[in-house]
């Protein structure tokens, strides 16, 4: 068989389809389709959604049985453990006497013992002195429940959106900028910005459908994006794609129609606190969680140790750009006189 006879005759059924692509200078322009005033009418719909006060602070495998986690969350110092069970647990990350660290702390079971001076605090709590936070595992991400930070109507879950049945199949990956959470879910909210900027992952981005400027509900504030993820030059898997914000600090990317529909890429912004110049600092926690209903796919279980990385260097690379973005709009923002 000829070469010309076998790209003719690319199966129709591969989730690869090859494209031509485009000089990148040549793309359609999509500055005029980016309207700032669309962007910034989604940005503040999503800023008034509830959160129960929950945020995103480590993928559940960081944290494991026998060594505490320390975090900081809106310029609180935070430790999560587990106890034998492997049950998630969180407080505060300094011990009550002279401030220790927890997170250097030894675990027995359900408790923290501090190396300092041996104080034990736990699930239980040590009176008034030190209590524990609520904290929730999804099986993907861990969470904390800050109620005099959200200052929100509690709930007793985080709220999160669909997600593949089986959710064994995930990587998530996690990163700091200068900026803070809103700047985030900013950049995710301008799609148009995908095969510009990203032009190694995305082509032929089109986006089909937007929230409108004013009256954005629960109903309408979705946008539809079709395009292609980049494997090679000419290769690629087209897919459509719907983008949502379940709560403030989170948006999500689903794959409603093509290969690999049902996964999900959800993009947790988390804030830290000032850094040393008092610039806001965000944690970027990015779970992408795979499915197919292609028969194959149940054996990629068995392979996960090597996907994950592969998934985590692709996320890192394309947030190495959408970090660039965030920084510099919340530096315009705050350097305006």
């Amino acid at each position: 068989m000829s070469t010309r006879t076998a790209l003719i005759r690319w199966p129709k059924n591969s989730p690869l389809q090859r494209f031509s692509p485009e000089k990148w200078s040549r793309q359609q322009p999509t500055h005029q389709s980016a309207d700032p005033g669309l962007i910034e009418a989604a940005l503040h719909w999503s800023q008034r959604r509830p959160s129960g006060n929950w945020y995103t602070i480590a993928a559940s495998t960081a944290i494991r049985r026998g060594h505490p986690y320390g975090v900081r969350v809106g310029g609180r110092e935070i430790v999560a453990w587990r106890d034998d069970a492997g049950t998630l647990h969180a407080g505060p990350g300094a011990c009550p006497h002279l401030g220790a660290p927890l997170a250097a702390a030894h675990v027995e079971n359900d408790a923290l013992i501090c190396r300092w001076h041996g104080l034990r605090v736990g699930a239980a709590g040590n009176g008034s002195r030190w209590c524990p936070y609520p904290s929730f595992d999804d099986g993907v991400l861990a969470w904390v429940r800050l109620d005099s930070l959200g200052a929100e109507p509690a709930t007793d879950a985080p709220i999160i959106g669909p997600r593949p049945a089986d959710p064994a199949v995930h990587a998530v990956t996690r990163l700091v900028g200068v900026c803070e959470p809103r700047d985030i879910i900013a950049n995710r909210l301008d799609p148009w910005h995908g095969s510009w900027f990203h032009p190694y992952s995305f082509a032929r981005l089109e986006v089909a459908r937007t929230p409108p400027r004013e009256g954005i509900t629960e109903q309408n504030h979705r946008y539809l994006v079709d395009v292609t993820f980049r494997v090679t030059r000419r290769l690629g898997v087209p897919v459509r794609a719907e983008f949502s914000c379940p709560d403030p600090r989170t948006i999500t990317m689903r794959i409603v129609d093509g290969e690999g529909a049902g996964s999900v890429v959800e993009t947790h912004a988390t804030p830290i606190g000032p850094d040393s110049a008092g610039r806001a600092r965000t944690a970027v926690v990015e779970a992408t969680i795979a499915s197919s209903e292609r028969p194959g796919f149940r054996h990629v279980h068995r392979v996960l140790p090597l996907v994950r990385p592969v998934l985590d260097r692709a996320a890192r690379r394309l947030w190495r750009d959408d970090m660039a973005y965030a920084e510099r709009r919340y530096f315009l923002r705050t350097h305006r006189t």
